[in-house]
């Protein structure tokens, strides 16, 4: 994790493609170009039938939690794309700055494909992706993880994993590609089940399939792969585990709440 005033770069590409290797593909000049690395990507065609999300993580030459830094930051980035880029306006709200560029042409010029960009920049490192190793762009994506059986060795059922992602956003397609981007450092058996308005958040319920452990195991198993700091201590009910995370103050944007869940049997949807 980075130290408090450390500023941290998450781009984010909404790009239309066959599958998350084409996406990735696509990122690639982009990736080589802002000397970033890949940290996430999913599936957003629930909501953009075709496109795929990659979130790509970048140091940022600036530092400390201020506006001016962290709105630097942003605006320092989008210069080096190029002026059109850089007339796009940013806001900024401590630990974060933000801006999108929701012009397909210019997103385009970049990623092949590309529809839409936002860019962020995050004070203190991101609790998503701070412990992300880097990946070689050139390479491909690694190989997803075998599937866990439902059973396990003595034909017992194994508990399933599930996840609740509150995300600070007025639409849905806002929501999903974050919440996807949690679930996919946990799981590749994802699978949104629910959707519920909150605001300022929409809350984001999936499904990661089963899980092999004992909850408790698995849970914080969850937390560890999932870094960042303030997840509270694991509670057991005796058929289950659950840990929670939540930013505070609650950011303007992006996840602002994390619970994960494993148990035997679990109605993962959530009101």
């Amino acid at each position: 994790m980075k130290n408090n005033n450390e500023l941290e770069l998450l781009i984010t590409v909404v790009v239309g493609a066959d599958d998350e290797r084409s996406a990735r593909a696509a990122c690639r000049d982009l990736v080589q170009t802002v000397g970033g690395r890949v940290v996430a990507s999913g599936d957003c065609s629930d909501e953009e039938p075709g496109c795929w999300s990659v979130t790509i993580s970048r140091d940022s030459a600036e530092t400390g939690q201020h506006v001016a830094g962290l709105s630097r930051a942003v605006r320092n980035f989008l210069r080096e794309l190029g002026p059109d880029y850089a007339r796009h306006r940013v806001a900024c709200e401590p630990p974060t700055a933000w801006t999108v560029v929701d012009h397909p042409e210019l997103v385009d010029a970049l990623v092949r494909g590309g529809e839409r960009l936002l860019v962020e920049a995050w004070a203190g490192g991101s609790l998503l992706f701070g412990r992300t190793e880097a990946v070689d762009p050139d390479e491909p994506p690694a190989p997803t993880p075998p599937v866990v059986a439902e059973l396990d060795e003595q034909g017992r059922a194994r508990p399933r994993l599930a996840l609740v992602v509150d995300v600070v956003t007025d639409r849905r397609a806002g929501a999903e590609w974050p919440a996807r981007a949690v679930a996919s450092r946990l799981s590749r058996t994802t699978e949104i089940v629910g959707y519920s308005v909150e605001p300022p958040v929409v809350r984001v319920s999936l499904d990661l399939g089963p899980a092999a452990g004992e909850p408790e195991e698995i849970v914080l198993g969850a937390t560890s792969a999932l870094g960042g700091s303030g997840w509270s201590r694991v509670s057991t009910d005796g058929a289950g585990a659950t840990a929670r995370w939540s930013a505070a103050p609650m950011p303007p944007s992006g996840v602002a709440a994390i619970e994960v869940t494993a148990r035997s049997t679990v109605d993962t949807s959530r009101d």
